[in-house]
Order: structure tokens, then sequence, then C-alpha cells
């Protein structure tokens, strides 16, 4: 159960193919393939549970005499575990029991029994003294969480790494809590934060047990996209050597992030058509996909409006490489939002510009906050006087 280097764990590739077979936009061919490695998996480590799960909702069709196997191999696998705790606690060390536990808890995760698994990784953690050592009980239960999207459980176990880590802990495995934790802010829509935990660990990935290299890059790009000022954007990413040297595998996601940067907006919304699709395919960004699209073209109408103060609709469009009508139904809706700071005048078809000034934004928002603050201390002296 252990994630190698370069290999991802074994239930987070079911788990996405499982989130594939489910999916409206995957051909009925490809699903008859993902079926067939589905049931392989469910066989190969027992998944009991999750065998009568799948055949409840119809995913999976239920032979009887598999079931029955899978039972039979799970309880005489839990007789020989049971007796090896047994063993090691009357004849053997602390450390010899709490391999034994261990064990138990790698059995349970790998049948994909959730409630016993943490409960006996629980049991583990009880046994063990080491610091890194509980942090990687930790790991095991992210991945348990990200196995089933329970965000509750992720969220705990992050803030119990984080404590962890203040009694010690090595560079290592801080890093790879990195990504677990921007995984978990990517999944949970908070991309700014996902970004900063991302680009912080390019350099030091390891975390090969979650997703490989190449999707790593992938999701820092994304979220970084709209998150990132220019001028950061260009640092951080765009002249990034640990991205330079992968970013070309990936199909659409050089043209995507590069065409944006160099103000190509033609090129840049060829290469955004081309990149829906595997996010429309990923598990953890598939619920976001239509709030990113949307921040993803308020990044760019930003951009291209920031350097006019006003500009026909017929320029903008053809920079585009788009009708005056699609650009108009699309900038009214941004603009009715709230995201875009113009206005258009269709009668002349110009779109005038009118962004904030900051200074005197930040003098409204003082002013605001002083009559609040003068409110309450009124109150207060109300309340001491009597």
């Amino acid at each position: 159960m252990e994630g190698q280097e370069g290999a991802q764990q074994p239930h987070l590739v079911l788990a996405h193919k499982l989130f594939l077979l489910s999916h409206p936009d995957v051909d009925d061919i490809e699903k008859v393939r993902l079926r067939d490695e589905v049931v392989d998996a469910v066989k190969i480590h027992d998944m009991a549970s999750l065998y009568e799960s799948l055949a409840a909702s119809s995913v999976l069709g239920i032979d009887a005499a598999v079931l029955d196997s899978m039972r039979k191999r799970i309880e005489d696998e839990l007789k020989k575990l049971d007796d090896k705790i047994a063993d090691a606690e009357e004849n053997l060390g602390e450390s010899e029991v709490r391999e034994a536990h261990l064990a138990k808890s790698l059995f349970f995760i790998q049948i994909g029994d959730k409630e016993k698994a943490l409960e006996q990784l629980k049991i583990t953690e009880g046994k063990t003294v080491a610091v890194g050592q509980k942090m990687d009980l930790v790991f095991h239960t992210l991945q348990l969480g990200f196995f089933y999207m329970d965000f509750n459980l992720i969220s705990k176990s992050i803030d119990k790494a984080k404590k962890l880590f203040e009694e010690g802990g090595d560079w290592e495995r801080k890093n790879r809590l990195k990504v677990y934790e921007g995984l978990y802010c990517m999944s949970t829509r908070n991309f700014q934060k996902a970004a900063n935990l991302f680009l912080d660990s390019i350099s030091t990935f390891t975390t090969y047990e979650l997703f490989s290299y190449d999707t790593f890059v992938f999701y820092t790009v994304l979220t970084s996209i709209i998150s990132l000022d220019r001028v950061s954007l260009k640092q951080k990413v765009v002249d990034a050597p640990e991205i330079l040297t992968v970013i070309g595998k990936i199909p659409h996601l050089s043209e995507f992030l590069n065409s944006l940067y160099d103000c190509q907006y033609k090129s840049f919304f060829s290469a955004f058509s081309g990149i829906t699709e595997p996010i429309k395919l990923d598990r953890y960004l598939q619920p976001h996909f239509r709030y990113y699209m949307r921040e993803v073209r308020t990044v760019v109408y930003s951009q291209f409006l920031e350097s006019y103060k006003s500009v026909t609709m017929e320029a903008m469009a053809t920079a585009f490489g788009v009708s005056v009508d699609f650009i108009d139904l699309e900038l009214s809706r941004f603009i009715a939002a709230g995201k875009l700071h113009c206005k258009i005048d269709k009668v002349a078809g110009v779109l005038e510009t009118n962004r904030p000034d900051a200074k005197n934004a930040l003098y409204q928002a003082t002013i605001k906050q002083g009559d609040y603050l003068l409110n309450r201390i009124q109150k207060l002296s109300r309340v001491i006087d009597l």
C-alpha cells in the first residue's frame, strides 16, 4: 500500500476510474474497458464492501461466488494478522507490536473498509512514539480521505499534521504535506492558497502516491493562472525551469499559459477549448469546472481591457477570434456580475473602462470602518453610563 516513487497509490487510481465510469462525457466503449479494470482491481484487493456497493448502484454486476471468496480471504488474513499481533505482544518488543498493528491498518485500507481502517490507525498511533512515523499514519488517513472525497476527514488530518510538525518533523514530510494541503484547497475551490502551496513544492515534489509530476505541473499552472498577477506568473510559472521541463508533454497547457502571458488572445481561446476536456475529466477539478472557466475568462478579459480607456467591440472580437455578438454577450454577463469594470456603449459599439481608483477605494473603506468604530464606541459609552 506504500506509494513508491513514481507510482500512484493504487486506490487513488481506482477512485479515478470509478469517477470516469460515472462520467457522462466518457464513451461507452471506454466505459467497458474501465469496468473490467475496476472489477480486476476490486478482486485483487478483496474490496468486498466496495463490490457490494457498486453492485447495489448498478455500476457492476454481482457474482455471489466471487463475493464469498473475497470474504473468506479477508477472514483468513485478519486471523493471521491478529495472531501476529498477539505473538508480537507476548514475545517481541514495542516496535514489532507497532509494525503488526500497522500491517492490520494497511490491510483494512487495502480492502476499502474505511471505518475499521481509521479505528486501527488510531490504535497504531497509540503504539507510535516517533513524530515521523505518526506523520506517515496521517498521510495514510489523508489518502483514505481523498479516495472517499471526505473533506472533513482531510481537513482534520491536515490540522493534526501541522500540530505534529510543531513537535518536530523532517522537511521531506513537510513538503509532502504542502502538496496534500494544496490538493485539498484546490478540491474545495481555494485556488489562491492551492497555487501558493503547489509553487512552494515545485522543486521538492516527491508526492508520487497522489499523482504524477506531470499532473502536479498541470494543477500548478491552472491554479496559478487565476491566482497570480502578471509579474508573479512570469517569475514563478512562465520562466520556472521545473515547469518548462514537462509543460510541453501536457496537451494545450504550454499554449494556454504562454498565449495568455504574451497577449495572443486568439491562440489563447484555441488552447482554452483544448484544456476544457482534461479539466472536466479530473475528479478534483470537475466540480469546479464552470467556476474555473468563468475565472479564466475574467482574467483574460481584464488583461485585455487594462491597456485601453476605450476600445471598439469589433477590435476586441478580432483580437479573440470570435464574433462581436459573442463578446457582447460574454462581457454583459461579467459586467452585471461585477467581474469587469467597464460599460458597453451598444450604439457606438464601444467598450469604455471605468477601473476604480485604488487610493479612492482605500479612502472610502477607511471612512466606512471609522464610522463603524465610532458607532460601536458610542454604544459602549451608553452601556458604561448606565
